[in-house]
């Protein structure tokens, strides 16, 4: 197996549950719902994703053919700071298209607390911590349970209620920045959230704080 990446950095969780949390973000080369070329949005099963995850060119990405490699990697970024808190996010693009046992059990091997953002449309393997699934657009969801669900929202035909009676210990909305970054959409779209979240107590609003800081 193979691991490409498109980039790995420390940061601070900037949204949903671990918000805040110090960790090694470690994004997947590759997604099953879009190529990552612009040419192919319009026609992808997820139109609005505004992250960056074609090839292995990013900030310490790169290919790495065993679990330990990925781990040094990690280590890498972690450093000094204290081995106890020790925590990764592996993200993507869609990151179980690559994470597999061995690299979970290295990873949990070395110290690391393994969190998971996934669209939900693969099953997780386990022995991952904090699972958060964010779903998009009309594909299923095959993965139906974990920490968190964090809904993009407004999403065309996507109804919140359509997911609250999976198995989930949170349940998050987040309003979707347009890509345009139009200012009035953006504030449309975040009042959409607060009304729904006012109104199904059940959900909670998440937001974006690593772009309020300038983190990534």
């Amino acid at each position: 197996m193979t691991y490409s990446f498109k980039e790995i950095f420390l940061t601070l969780q900037g949204e949903g549950g671990q918000a805040g949390r110090v960790a090694v973000f470690a994004r997947f080369a590759g997604c099953n719902l879009w190529s990552g070329r612009e040419q192919d949005r319009a026609t992808a099963a997820c139109t609005f994703c505004d992250t960056d995850f074609v090839g292995t060119d990013g900030e310490n990405g790169g290919k790495f053919t065993t679990p330990a490699a990925v781990v040094a990697a990690l280590d890498a970024q972690w450093g000094g700071i204290d081995a106890a808190e020790k925590s990764v996010v592996f993200t993507g693009g869609e990151p179980l298209l690559q994470l597999d046992a061995p690299l979970i059990a290295a990873a949990k091997a070395a110290g690391y607390f393994i969190a998971v953002e996934s669209n939900g449309t693969i099953r997780a393997p386990s022995g991952i911590d904090w699972l958060c699934i964010s779903p998009k657009g009309e594909n299923r969801v095959h993965q139906t349970s974990g920490q968190e669900l964090k809904l993009v929202w407004p999403q065309d035909n996507v109804d919140p209620a359509e997911f609250a009676d999976m198995a989930f210990e949170r349940f998050y909305l987040q309003a979707k920045d347009p890509l345009d970054q139009d200012p009035a959409v953006r504030a449309g779209h975040t009042q959409r959230v607060i009304d729904y979240c006012l109104t199904h107590p059940q959900w909670r609003m998440s937001v974006q704080t690593h772009k309020m800081v300038g983190l990534k």
